[in-house]
């Protein structure tokens, strides 16, 4: 932490985290070719999200111009919709499309998030600004672009989160959204190094939402659209300091009135390694599915076990679920479920569902399926516990694991085989199986929201990662516009 003279109003160098972020923003580096590989599936996983979010007629009612009928010509689209809109709200629709369904990538550490989340700021900005210079007969931004600020944006929410656990002091992975996609965008708009130091100090400023809507009981669907609106005040910061609106260089350190002080409980932030393309290369997808990722290898423990249990249910004492440290203290959850949102964070809901119908999807989640009374009974019959095992391998930088275990007890003394799965099929060490998967997933997505010709225009688009690199920002959202009715 820098220590300096409270009382002088000398203005100190900025936080070396604050211009560190900038530095690695401005740079001009080469990520791998594995970074932009993950990168290009990624860009599909998000958006295959966002056209699944569309059926949420919850999600929909969010959608839009903060005034009704309000429009930007040459502003962002709003992909699977006819929303075309100011960049600022642009990058709340993205986001909030990509982010609703709890079913876009994670990243697990100290501190876990969703990097794509970034994603809705990234493409809002790159969009508008691609439309406004080619309005002016300027060339805009091409999808090789965007990838290149997604590894950005992911390395840093990445590498924040590493080290640094924000929940335990009560505020949101957001945060990390907020603050990434602040130094990216500002960096698309065309901001210098100190524009970029200025706008990430506003967003460390900001502070954080609390976690209050992901935890019982007051879990809701806040949680669905936080990320959007962290997108939504990152776009907003970034064009403020392109305008040339100040920052606060000791924002993170300044005794008493900094983000340490404040918020932190003093402590300074600590980092595993510099930024480069790591997070990218291994980012955790959900591609199986929409499940909170402590609970994916739990999920896919329960398919197995379908089965063997699920003519069996009413033989059923008791059943144990061995998770890691994180599992056990965010989403092991006893009592009434009310709503969605408190549903797809409860471990012993995601396991009873599978163990039952042998499926999980978003639908799993609706009142109609958490009516049934055998949901219920089984998650009485369940008990959590950690497995130190797997809480190590989940902190092991060379692992990375998210281990679940399964056993199943029966009343006449017999049990089910245990079933233990360390890595699911999101994890790059799973990535040759996954990555099929993840394609089915994204052509599903968009056949579901478009007709044949238009999904399969989409769907030969992203076919080819070198093809569409080349291709313009423009011509690439214009393939997800809604056809107008």
């Amino acid at each position: 932490m820098s220590h300096f003279d409270a009382r002088s109003a000398t203005r100190p160098k900025p936080d070396q985290v604050i211009a560190d972020i900038a530095d690695f923003v401005c740079q001009q580096t080469s990520p791998s070719a594995l970074a932009y590989s993950t990168a290009h599936y990624c860009l599909m996983d998000s958006l295959a999200c966002a056209m699944l979010a569309l059926r949420s007629d919850d999600c929909v009612n969010l959608l839009g111009p903060v005034v009704p009928g309000a429009s930007l010509p040459n502003g962002c689209l709003v992909p699977g919709t006819e929303h075309q809109l100011e960049p600022v709200h642009g990058a709340f629709n993205i986001g909030t499309l990509i982010r609703w369904l709890d079913f876009n990538d994670t990243w697990l550490a100290a501190e876990w998030g969703h990097p794509s989340d970034n994603l809705g700021a990234i493409l809002a900005v790159a969009d508008y600004l691609s439309r406004q210079a080619e309005s002016e007969g300027r060339q805009g931004l091409s999808i090789q672009d965007v990838l290149t600020a997604m590894i950005k944006a992911h390395e840093i929410q990445g590498v924040l989160a590493l080290e640094n656990s924000y929940n335990r002091v009560g505020l949101d992975h957001v945060l990390l959204v907020r603050v990434a996609s602040t130094a990216v965008v500002t960096h698309l708009m065309g901001g210098d190094r100190e524009q970029i130091i200025n706008a990430v100090s506003n967003a460390w400023i900001d502070g954080g939402a609390l976690r209050t809507y992901r935890h019982a009981p007051n879990t809701g669907s806040r949680k669905s659209w936080a990320a959007g609106d962290a997108c939504r005040r990152a776009v907003q910061l970034a064009l403020m300091a392109r305008q040339g609106e100040m920052g606060y260089p000791s924002a993170l350190s300044a005794p008493t009135w900094g983000f340490y002080d404040v918020l932190f409980k003093g402590k300074e932030f600590s980092f595993q390694r510099d930024y480069g393309d790591y997070v990218m290369e291994n980012i955790l997808f959900k591609i199986s599915f929409p499940a909170e990722f402590h609970a994916q290898t739990a999920v896919e423990c329960a398919m197995i076990l379908h089965e063997q249990v699920k003519d069996r249910l009413d033989e059923i004492d008791r059943i144990v679920l061995e998770t890691q440290e994180a599992g056990c203290r965010i989403i092991d959850k006893t009592g009434p479920l009310d709503n969605y949102a408190d549903r797809d964070h409860c471990i012993q809901y995601m396991v009873a569902v599978p163990m039952i119908f042998g499926e999980l999807s978003a639908d799993s989640y609706r009142d109609e399926v958490a009516a049934d009374p055998r949901i219920d009974t089984l998650r009485q019959c369940m008990s959590v516990q950690e497995n130190e095992a797997f809480t190590r391998d989940y902190f092991d930088p060379e692992k990375r694991a998210i281990g679940n275990a399964i056993t199943v007890h029966f009343k006449d003394g017999s049990q089910a085989d245990r079933v233990e799965i360390h890595y699911p099929i999101g994890h790059r060490r799973r990535r040759d199986e996954g990555i099929p998967a993840l394609i089915s997933k994204f052509e599903k997505a968009v056949q579901g929201r478009f007709d044949a010709e238009q999904a399969d225009a989409l769907i030969t688009a992203c076919d080819d990662q070198q093809s569409l690199a080349s291709m313009s920002v423009t011509d690439f959202m214009q393939l997800w516009s809604a056809k107008k009715r």
